[in-house]
This record gives structure tokens, sequence and C-alpha cells, in this order.
């Protein structure tokens, strides 16, 4: 089992042996990966939001992402996306991303939408276990990062992850200047 130097003060667990902590699409999606690039923490379910996380178990901010579902129309037809950032940064929803979606405006998928979709809890969506025709779009600086936090598909546990294995996802699209820096 791998060492995190981002783990904080939790203890961290191989993916594959916690799947009760998992969303069942994120669960089955590990099972098809490296695990040994996936590890998993059990945290309170009222600290999953990125800064009371980082704040109650000492996890660097600068170490986790935030993967939120996008969603533009075009002809009629609505597109879906996820984006990858990290959490000192935000996406950039209506340039990059409404580029690459090729719709007229882009926006953040309605919450009951977004949760209906993915089988994930809203503040746990992740990248990993999304439908497999959406692209997942990933800001350079994550596929770049050797650790991150990112959610599990519940608010009741985090990922603990490489850069490398969100950039292997089927469907990822590493993207550079996907994220701006918050101002």
């Amino acid at each position: 089992m791998r060492t995190w130097s981002i783990a904080g003060t939790l203890s961290v667990h191989p993916a594959t042996e916690r799947t009760d902590l998992l969303a069942e699409p994120v669960a089955k999606a590990l099972a098809t990966l490296d695990d040994t690039q996936a590890g998993v923490v059990e945290i309170d379910p009222g600290l999953a939001d990125t800064a009371a996380f980082c704040d109650a178990y000492s996890s660097p901010l600068s170490a986790s992402a935030n993967c939120v579902v996008v969603s533009g129309k075009r002809a009629g037809e609505v597109r879906f996306a996820a984006a990858l950032v990290l959490a000192t940064t935000r996406a950039d929803v209506n340039g990059v991303i409404k580029r690459r979606l090729d719709v007229r405006k882009a926006s953040f998928a309605p919450m009951d939408e977004a949760v209906e979709l993915t089988g994930m809890a809203y503040g746990g969506i992740t990248p990993v276990g999304l439908p497999a025709d959406w692209p997942i779009l990933i800001d350079k600086a994550v596929a770049d990062s050797p650790e991150l936090v990112i959610g599990i598909g519940t608010r009741g546990g985090k990922l603990l992850v490489t850069g490398e294995l969100l950039a292997s996802l089927p469907g990822a699209e590493v993207i550079e200047g996907l994220a701006k820096p918050v101002s």
C-alpha cells in the first residue's frame, strides 16, 4: 500500500478494501483501475465540503480537486461533461468548457439532475464512474499532481489518487487552461 503525504490525520485504506464507502458507480469503475494509485479515507459526512475537510483533517487545500458537472444545449440536445480542477481554482465554464462542448451557453448542471445522472451524492461527485459518454475534462495542473484528494460519490469519504490515474480514465481529456485562479 502506498503512503499518502496528503492524508493529514486520516488512515488510508486501499480503495478496493472499503467499497462500502463508495457510491456504486465509483466502486465498479475502481475495480477496473490500478488500485495502487487509489486510497480511500472515511470522513464525517458533515465535513465533506473541501474547505471543511481540509481544516478538519489537516489535508492541504492545494492537493484537493473538485469535480463539477456542466451542461449546455446545441440544436435541442443537452450535452454533459465533468470538469476537474484544483480547489484553489475555478473551472472556465463559459470559455474553455463551452467551446469544448460546442454549445451556446454552458452552466453547472442542476443539483438534482447531476445526482440522478451520476448515481452519486451532491458534494461527493467524482470523475471516477461517471457515465461512459461524458467527456471528463481535467485541468493540466490536476493531471500533473502526484497526489490529490477527490470525492468518492458519497459524502462519507474521500479518494486519494494520482493525477496520472485521473488522466488515464476513459473519456479523460487533459486541458491546459481549463481552470482560472480564484480572484
